[in-house]
């Protein structure tokens, strides 16, 4: 288990495991924009999908504690490499540090628009999952395939929950123009060939996917 150690007790190792999480929750943040988008193109495809994630033993018992400690890994490593790299600039007095010259607005930001995003996560939790957790395991209500797209209708009805919804986005937006390359670089993905790609990627996933996320809180609040 040595390498484990290595991972959490080197830079490297820290940036690393910083990027596998970071990818990761690249990942669900996708797929969890594409079950909502489809409400506002479909009720009843948005129902279906939304009954079997909140049903399926799988998604509910192993996936969802997996997505919980990603969430709060990435956070938590987040915190302890900024405090590292605050002490390596401390500890390096000849070191003159001028983060307009050697990092974007982006990266030298990062910390702050991750607790944004850590305090809209509070909010999505209070919004979704622990009324879901009181429906299904403290009233024990019967399952409703149906109730998913009102529910989702019923948050966006409120104008400061939309505005605090899409100000988040542009905060998650912000965050990703600089994370999404920065963990594809962290897992070695350098190649000159492969890089310019990777670059055009994250800009579009950073600015198109938190765009979206807007979107669909928009509708919502317009719409009905």
């Amino acid at each position: 288990m040595g390498w484990v150690k290595q991972l959490f007790t080197s830079s490297i190792g820290r940036k690393f495991a910083m990027a596998l999480s970071a990818l990761f929750l690249i990942v669900f943040l996708f797929q969890h924009f594409i079950i909502n988008f489809t409400s506002t193109i479909s009720e009843e495809t948005f129902n279906q999908l939304s009954h079997f994630m909140g049903t399926n033993p799988i998604v509910q018992f192993v996936l969802q504690p997996i997505l919980m400690f990603g969430v709060t890994f990435h956070f938590v490593m987040g915190f302890v490499l900024e405090f590292k790299n605050k002490s390596a600039r401390g500890e390096v007095k000849y070191y003159a540090y001028k983060g307009n010259a050697n990092a974007s607005w982006f990266s030298r930001n990062m910390i702050w628009s991750g607790l944004f995003i850590l305090f809209f996560l509070g909010f999505h939790f209070y919004d979704f999952w622990i009324p879901e957790m009181n429906y299904k395991y403290i009233q024990f209500n019967p399952e409703d395939p149906d109730r998913y797209y009102e529910e989702v209708v019923h948050i966006f009805e409120n104008p400061i929950r939309v505005g605090i919804y899409s100000l988040s986005f542009v905060f998650l937006s912000l965050h990703l123009l600089h994370g999404f390359q920065s963990a594809f670089l962290s897992i070695g993905a350098r190649h000159p060939k492969y890089l310019p790609a990777v670059q055009q990627l994250g800009r579009l996933y950073a600015i198109l996917v938190p765009v979206g996320y807007i979107y669909i809180a928009l509708y919502h609040f317009i719409v009905h």
